[in-house]
């Protein structure tokens, strides 16, 4: 949601899109930006119901902007998925299904979970990891997840990357790894601007990157399809 992160998809959409295609192929997007800090608020405040109303009204834009999918670049506010998914006429990419082939496909079944307080303890984003792809989600204790949620809102959001905060992460990781975690998910689209694959003990599955490509993955087939119909 912050602009941070929709800034690294772009660039990592319309780049992935360029290689993939060639020449100038950028990707043909529609993008609805929201404020940040009304939906902060409302998160924090609980009013989960209140923000599947302001997705849906964003999904309504992008689907009357005439998107063939929706995107929506946030780990967190996937908890109000079916809220969009009630609504829309087009398909939601949604962001723990290519993470999840990514970790099967690398052969991981147990995997750490970071993110926003919201993505580690509810259930919305861990039972469909679990349920759905037999992925068991292990995450920090309770004061490890509120320096992990801390740093995203108070320093990542803001663009601020501090080594004192890596440092905070990669002891963190650390200690899923003792927990039994063969990878660990970067499950908040800032944390990419933290940590990389250089950062960690654990190999590092970012949700930005692999939500990016899969949403990449599909325009590219949209494309061909409407080239061929041509």
């Amino acid at each position: 949601m912050s602009w941070e992160s929709s800034a690294e998809y772009y660039r990592l959409i319309n780049q992935a899109m360029k290689a993939r295609m060639g020449e100038h192929r950028n990707a043909r997007s529609i993008m609805c930006t929201v404020c940040f800090e009304d939906i902060m608020a409302l998160q924090h405040a609980g009013q989960w119901q209140e923000l599947g109303q302001q997705m849906q009204c964003a999904a309504r834009q992008v689907e009357a902007g005439g998107a063939d999918f929706i995107v929506l670049c946030t780990n967190t506010m996937h908890k109000v998925a079916p809220a969009i998914e009630a609504i829309s006429g087009i398909p939601l990419l949604h962001i723990v299904d290519p993470t999840a082939q990514a970790l099967r496909a690398a052969g991981i079944h147990r995997a750490g979970l970071l993110g926003t307080r919201f993505t580690m303890e509810q259930d919305f984003y861990r039972a469909r990891m679990e349920q759905r792809h037999g992925i068991e989600v292990v995450i920090p204790d309770e004061s490890e997840r509120a320096i992990v949620h801390r740093i995203i809102y108070d320093e990542l959001c803001h663009g601020k990357v501090r080594d004192e905060s890596r440092t905070a992460y990669q002891q963190i990781i650390g200690n899923l790894q003792k927990a039994g975690a063969q990878a660990v998910i970067l499950g908040c689209t800032e944390i990419t601007l933290l940590i990389g694959p250089e950062d960690s003990v654990l190999p590092v599955f970012d949700t930005t990157r692999l939500h990016a490509l899969a949403a990449v993955a599909l325009a590219a087939e949209d494309e061909k399809a409407h080239s061929c119909a041509h």
